[in-house]
């Protein structure tokens, strides 16, 4: 687990009486989980009774602690947008179908994913997670921003507004052609060779290069070997010195910790800095392994962005599992404490870590992504104690957090 010492530097939040907030979700929440027990069941329609969405005008006042320097930018809101449930019409969030709505044609989806970054900046959220593999996020979200600005950098009136930050990955493609069932075939194909590299640089520089600031070895591992691939490095390298952008890799499994380590070791060509500015990595109240791995490389110098913060909806009332019961109690309790919801007790425990990370919500409509967003202002409220709780009743060992993941079906 990681250590919670360093979370005692987190300023206290004053006591106060709080009223109770309602809780909000996109849909009622659907079970996708084992079959629940009777007190299980229980629990859950009492929370969805009480559950109200957030009004449409309704903005978060974002903390201290949920502002930060990301990619170089200085004070930038720690809470991103992911768009891997966005741009194609099948994923693994508990849920997501549901959604999603019923129109799941690409227009429909261009359109919906359109309206949940409007509210994404609206909320004040101006990092944007794609991929090559996540159906057609970039075209979506190229499209979108093309609407935003009439010129790089500035709004349609021509004022020069907050800049939007753009990351991107290579190293899947997608293979599920729009379909949610593909007769058990992937959805998408892992692919690290140098000429799938330049291939994917080329198609992501076409629609997003105007924005683009952050490119990512998408799920690297040690058994990809793609750290060991010297022509691999160095073209990444040559598109951090020609492009100018970031170079960062996203992490995925047991071994994350391990891979990150020999990625800190990696230098370019030539001068001999380190290669890598930035590493995206699961971590959440379930899965920890990685905390120590993330603040050593948050004390070299890299960004941190942590993604599947609400382990794809299981940390979450969606998780009807009833092995999971205590841990909701848990999360919920404290949901009560702050007159919150779990969803965002449980990322902004995320945003309070040492290695102060971007955390992505995963959301995949607007309702979904205003209730995320109450983290960045429960972050200045959320108590360090409650956060070391938190860590040391939810945590599962790696090996059943990934398994438990890869059961997760496409919806």
């Amino acid at each position: 687990m990681l250590p919670t010492a360093p979370l005692a530097s987190h300023k206290a939040a004053q006591a106060q009486k709080l009223t109770n907030a309602r809780r909000s979700a996109c849909k009622p929440f659907i079970c996708l989980a084992a079959p629940s027990s009777s007190s299980t069941t229980s629990m859950q329609q009492q929370h969805q009774e009480q559950q109200q969405p957030r009004p449409a005008s309704w903005v978060p006042q974002i903390s201290p602690e949920a502002r930060g320097p990301f990619l170089g930018v200085p004070d930038v809101p720690l809470l991103g947008l992911g768009l891997a449930a966005l741009g194609r019409p099948g994923y693994i969030n508990l849920g997501h179908g549901g959604d999603l709505g019923a129109g799941k044609s690409v227009a429909d989806m261009r359109a919906h994913c359109a309206s949940v970054l409007d509210e994404a900046r609206r909320l004040g959220i101006r990092y944007y997670d794609a991929a090559r593999s996540y159906g057609r996020a970039e075209e979506f979200l190229a499209s979108w921003l093309g609407g935003q600005q009439g010129e790089q950098g500035q709004d349609q009136g021509g004022q020069r507004g907050e800049s939007l930050l753009v990351g991107s990955k290579w190293g899947y493609r997608y293979t599920a052609d729009w379909q949610v069932d593909t007769g058990g075939q992937p959805h998408e194909v892992k692919d690290h060779s140098c000429d799938h590299l330049r291939l994917q640089a080329g198609q992501t520089e076409a629609l997003l290069g105007p924005y683009l600031r952050l490119y990512q070895i998408h799920s690297a591992t040690l058994e990809s070997g793609v750290l060991d691939a010297a022509d691999v490095l160095s073209e990444l390298a040559a598109l951090k010195r020609s492009r100018g952008w970031k170079i960062g890799l996203s992490l995925s499994g047991v071994h994350q910790a391990a891979t990150l380590h020999k990625a800190l070791q990696v230098r370019c060509p030539g001068d001999g800095s380190r290669l890598f500015d930035c590493v995206q990595a699961t971590y959440n109240l379930l899965e920890q392994s990685a905390g120590p791995a993330l603040a050593e490389a948050h004390a070299a110098g890299l960004s941190v962005i942590v993604k599947e913060g609400l382990a794809n909806g299981r940390l979450t009332h969606r998780n009807t599992d009833p092995r999971f019961a205590p841990r909701l109690g848990a999360l919920q309790r404290v949901a009560d404490k702050y007159g919150s919801t779990v969803d965002a007790v449980a990322l902004a425990a995320l945003l309070l870590q040492p290695f102060r990370p971007l955390v992505l919500s995963g959301a995949a409509c607007g309702r979904q992504l205003r209730d995320n967003a109450g983290a960045l202002e429960l972050a200045g409220r959320l108590q360090p104690e409650d956060v070391s709780r938190l860590q040391s009743e939810l945590l599962q060992p790696p090996e059943q957090y990934w398994a438990d993941r890869s059961a997760l079906a496409w919806n």
